[in-house]
């Protein structure tokens, strides 16, 4: 009787003093908060190194801006026709062809990527056509010349302005043209591409229709912007 007592005491005092295994969570965590700690750091040196690589090879080059301009204007066509119909109000139709030749210089160490122009003939604010010229890659220290056409082909204007452009061209042989697009470029360095920059081209031009000729040019640029 008494060895049993015993044993269930033994077994009773076993029931009350459960097991307990150590817990590797903790650890776990702390481990993988160091490795994202290690490797924002690496990171961020990396990002460094690279800014402070490219600054310094910026700093050797010295890019100059690219120069992109007007150099020579072809009247191909010019038509102004009054429109007989609409006697009253003036108006009139206006046919141009017109092809321009712009170079493009660059005195930089580096090679230009230019984008797509575009550009736009005015007559006293008001848009008669659109021209492009294509993207090109154009290398360090060289000289490239690109072209495009501007037609128009029957371009309405109403009252004042054909009036006025009816004028110009039946008594003064000249009519005042405006020229104006953008060009995008970015320097390329070592494989790398420069943020864009933009040039805003900006030319007057003056034609004689009888002469179906340029007889007068200006070109500006109204600034470089990034």
């Amino acid at each position: 009787m008494t060895s049993t007592l015993t044993q269930n005491n033994i077994n009773g005092n076993h029931h009350h003093h459960p097991q307990y295994y150590p817990s590797h969570s903790s650890s776990s965590k702390a481990s993988i908060k160091g490795c994202c700690c290690c490797l924002f750091l690496l990171f961020s040196f990396l990002l460094l190194l690279i800014l402070a690589i490219i600054l310094v090879i910026v700093l050797a080059v010295k890019p100059k801006k690219p120069q992109f301009d007007l150099q020579q204007v072809g009247v191909q066509y010019v038509g102004i026709t009054p429109n007989p119909a609409a006697i009253a109000t003036s108006s009139a139709s206006v046919s141009l062809n017109i092809r321009m030749g712009f170079t493009a210089f660059n005195d930089n160490k580096v090679g230009i990527k230019y984008g797509q122009s575009r550009f736009t003939i005015m007559y006293r604010g008001i848009p008669l056509g659109r021209g492009t010229v294509p993207g090109f890659y154009q290398p360090a220290h060289s000289v490239k010349r690109v072209e495009t056409t501007i037609v128009v082909d029957r371009v309405n204007l109403l009252q004042a302005d054909a009036a006025d452009l009816i004028r110009d061209a039946a008594l003064n042989d000249r009519v005042e043209l405006r020229v104006l697009g953008d060009v995008g470029a970015k320097i390329r360095i070592l494989g790398l591409t420069s943020p864009g920059v933009q040039v805003s081209v900006d030319c007057a031009i003056v034609i004689s229709p009888r002469k179906q000729a340029l007889t007068y040019k200006q070109c500006g640029f109204d600034g470089l912007s990034v």
